[in-house]
């Protein structure tokens, strides 16, 4: 774990990051608030492009919980068999929707507890939902934030709930909606896991990351 990075390292990475990309964007593929929590819900331990390639079609035919409880289980685990844990997602796909229409008249609500009271729909989830489609400052820590937080020196911390408390006290405020997307893609195109590609990356100057590839 890298030491943590003061204040105008760190402002200095993020204005890199937005100079690069102002806008950056999920890559899970949805038409409404709807599919996006069943599109992050279906990412978990899974690839973003595996479960785009599985839900184009689905989609198109289930975009509300009622549509999806029509469909039926059986149809929807055809539909998402390529995707790692698939029946226990199906189970779990269906239930959320049960309870959306039941509780909620087939809206998702746009509170953290009440969506991480759907089945299959953790902390990280709600947070993704809560940035995407409703544009608040949450961050969802998965597997690249942490390795990127921990390795750079931006948001260190020992486990997913201590990084994403050091993004929220570390990052400048005007930085913070976008904040994960930026850690992510970074994460997964940059940072690699394996091998980093340090040689190419923005901010590799600002970086505490001991073993750098240069």
């Amino acid at each position: 774990m890298a030491k943590q990075l003061d204040y105008h390292t760190i402002r200095e990475i993020f204005t890199r990051f937005h100079a690069a990309d102002a806008e950056p964007k999920g890559e899970l593929e949805h038409v409404n608030v709807y599919t996006l929590v069943v599109a992050v819900a279906l990412s978990a331990q899974a690839t973003d492009a595996g479960v785009n390639k599985a839900t184009r079609a689905l989609f198109k035919i289930a975009d509300t919980p009622q549509k999806m409880l029509d469909l039926g289980i059986d149809s929807l685990t055809e539909h998402i068999k390529t995707i790692g844990l698939y029946r226990q997602k199906a189970k779990n796909v269906m239930k959320l929707s049960q309870i959306l229409v039941d509780e909620y008249g087939g809206e998702v609500p746009n509170s953290r507890a009440a969506l991480q009271s759907l089945p299959g729909v953790g902390r990280k989830t709600a947070n993704v939902v809560l940035n995407m489609w409703w544009g608040m400052p949450t961050q969802a820590v998965d597997t690249h934030i942490f390795r990127v937080g921990n390795r750079t020196g931006i948001c260190p911390g020992k486990d997913v709930v201590a990084v994403e408390r050091a993004i929220e006290d570390q990052i400048p405020a005007d930085f913070q909606h976008h904040a994960h997307h930026w850690l992510i893609l970074h994460g997964r195109y940059h940072c690699k896991a394996r091998k980093p590609l340090c040689g190419t990356c923005i901010i590799r100057d600002l970086c505490e990351f001991e073993d750098k590839n240069l």
